[in-house]
């Protein structure tokens, strides 16, 4: 009785990370202690969640592709290194350990948070100014050289991910909220989907969990990037800072 509990309890984590996936990322804050606490290891656990959320970056991709058109000179440049960046972090879960990383990770995730909170700040500060989205090729370049990083973060443990990815949009000249959750959750779905079949090509992947768990992140994936869309940006992008704090402090202790 205890394990069908312990099983819909993982579903339920799955749900939620899966809806928080789609609006601004750290759904892997709610999974990845699931999984834990279900007595999987944590090295499994890392894996099985990478697998059980991809299902759920997917949907939601689904639910914004009225919007994907917009971006489409966007999404080529930055999906290869999201291809390389979501390969090289999987190939480092494997052969490093992780205490190093752990030590860095929050700082970074905190920092994301800051450069998308005071966005408007930096871009006056850098001179693009405007209510419209600015891309240029400097912020092209820099986002080629921030997605990278972010994708191989992703790779390799995905908490923050969503987080760090808006902030490396904001620094290409992206303001709409909304789109930026569209670009972002195609280049997730390529990390995510990158690094599972690397893992699972290690053997570190808990298939029975990943199966059960990706049924919960789509229902919660689609149903979030829906709702997303409905919302007023200003209360997205409080929600977005506040699980940036969130998941840079729980980085920081665990």
């Amino acid at each position: 009785m205890e394990y069908f509990l312990g099983l819909g309890g993982l579903f339920i984590a799955a749900v939620i990370a899966g809806a928080i996936n789609s609006v601004a990322g750290g759904g892997s804050l709610i999974s990845f202690p699931a999984l834990v606490a279900f007595g999987v290891p944590s090295v499994p656990a890392n894996a099985t969640n990478t697998a059980a959320l991809a299902p759920g970056s997917l949907s939601s991709t689904l639910a914004y592709r009225r919007d994907t058109e917009l971006y489409t000179d966007l999404v080529l440049p930055l999906l290869v290194p999201s291809f390389i960046g979501g390969l090289l972090g999987a190939f480092a879960l494997v052969i490093t350990p992780p205490e190093l990383f752990n030590r860095i990770v929050p700082f970074l995730v905190l920092f994301a948070t800051l450069l998308f909170a005071f966005n408007d700040q930096f871009t006056r500060w850098i001179k693009l100014g405007g209510t419209e989205d600015q891309v240029t090729l400097g912020g092209r370049v820099w986002g080629f050289v921030f997605q990278l990083f972010v994708a191989t973060y992703g790779g390799y443990f995905s908490a923050g991910i969503g987080i760090l990815m808006l902030g490396s949009l904001s620094v290409i000249g992206l303001r709409d909220i909304h789109r930026m959750n569209n670009l972002k959750m195609i280049l997730s779905t390529v990390i995510n989907l990158i690094a599972f079949i690397f893992l699972a090509l290690k053997g570190l992947v808990v298939w029975h969990l990943a199966i059960w768990m990706g049924i919960g992140a789509v229902v919660g994936g689609y149903g979030g990037a829906r709702l997303a869309k409905r919302v007023d940006p200003r209360y997205i992008r409080a929600f977005v800072i506040g699980i940036g704090i969130v998941v840079s402090g729980y980085l920081l202790v665990r």
